[in-house]
């Protein structure tokens, strides 16, 4: 970026986060995807943790749709009448 486009960033009240803050966060994300948790051994770049912490969410997000989808057809296979199942329906 130009120092000219840096200036009137700042100037325009945006707050920019620094270089050691997200180093800091993406020691955190790194810590959290197990991925990465498990080769720990060497370093690995900002853009492999977000790239990886994308893939991680991606396989979380079906795997809730995974589990929603075979709730929904277990609960459609229990009593109408009870009143768990009604409560569970409704939320899904």
């Amino acid at each position: 970026m130009s120092s000219r486009g840096l200036r009137s960033r700042q100037s325009s009240g945006v707050s920019r986060i620094r270089d050691d803050q997200i180093t800091d966060l993406v020691s955190k994300l790194q810590l959290l995807i197990p991925q990465i948790r498990r080769g720990r051994s060497h370093k690995v770049s900002a853009s492999k943790v977000l790239q990886e912490t994308c893939n991680y969410i991606r396989s979380l997000h079906r795997e809730v749709e995974d589990l929603s989808h075979r709730l929904s057809e277990l609960l459609a296979s229990t009593d109408i009448d009870n009143d768990q199942a009604a409560i569970i329906r409704s939320l899904l």
